[in-house]
């Protein structure tokens, strides 16, 4: 079944999706290994473990290319971080089908000015309303597989208000999105406002220090939420184990007294699925 099928049944079905964040294929691979139906392709993670801060600093050929070799690591639908679509109407269109084209069973497009700012920092600025319904009819209209989901996040919260970012919300329902983003409610009590408000499948994005409570799953299915994304939880957990594993090598010479927190060589292999291709290597030896 194709993943981008596999996304369509889930949202139909009653449970919450559950999709953490990978910005590599090994992250990526833990997590379907682990469980996991969906996973996050994080905008803001390929940004940290490349250039830096998560201000637009990618362009669209960059990210494609991260995106590529996650969705051919796991067989489980790929929610991709597509940003502003990095341009125009036009723009968006050629981004959805190269999104497509590399694996990805739904984009996500945001309504900031290029270049973005991530969700949870201050600054952010808007295009008008009207630009981002035109954006999303032109993602509609761009994909080929029309089980291909379309994610509109709405970062309106922070600039104008609740109340208008719902109805940007509901706008861009209209225009043709299958699942609606607000990004960054301050509060319980907002996140239930919106999900009373907005007759779509909602997103929530859950960010470890961010704008935005940290809830359980099955709260936040219980305030009307249909996927919950955690886009760079692993990545604060592996920054704050290699700087600790760093100190410790620095400080001792050696890497022993860090064993109990890796996983070491045979288990590494494990994950990558280095047994498959060694006998695919003794199939093809001649």
């Amino acid at each position: 079944m194709r993943t981008t099928t596999q996304l369509r049944n889930l949202l139909e079905a009653d449970e919450l999706i559950v999709a953490p964040g990978a910005a590599d294929a090994l992250v990526a691979r833990i997590i379907e290994q682990t469980g996991f139906p969906a996973l996050y392709f994080t905008g803001a993670g390929v940004a940290y473990t490349s250039v830096g801060p998560d201000l637009g600093l990618l362009g669209m050929s960059e990210m494609v290319s991260r995106l590529e070799y996650i969705c051919e690591a796991v067989s489980i639908p790929v929610i991709a971080d597509g940003d502003t679509g990095y341009g125009n109407a036009l723009n968006v269109i050629r981004t959805v089908r190269a999104y497509e084209k590399a694996g990805a069973a739904a984009i996500q497009l945001e309504d900031q000015v290029m270049p973005k700012k991530c969700g949870h920092l201050a600054g952010k600025q808007l295009i008008e309303a009207s630009e981002m319904v035109n954006k999303i009819k032109s993602a509609v209209d761009a994909r080929k597989d029309r089980d291909f989901v379309i994610v509109a996040r709405t970062d309106a919260r922070a600039v104008l208000g609740l109340e208008r970012a719902i109805e940007r919300a509901q706008l861009y329902r209209e225009a043709g999105a299958d699942v609606i983003f607000v990004e960054a409610p301050e509060s319980v009590e907002e996140m239930r406002q919106l999900n009373s408000k907005i007759q779509a499948p909602t997103l929530a994005n859950m960010v470890e220090g961010g704008k935005t409570p940290l809830l359980p799953n099955r709260e936040l299915k219980e305030i009307g939420y249909k996927i919950v994304i955690y886009p760079n939880s692993a990545i604060r957990v592996i920054a704050k184990a290699v700087s600790k594993l760093m100190n410790s090598l620095k400080e001792s010479g050696t890497t022993q007294g860090e064993f109990e927190q890796m996983f070491l060589f045979d288990k590494v292999n494990d994950i990558i699925g280095l047994a498959q291709w060694r006998e695919l290597e003794k199939r093809y030896q001649g």
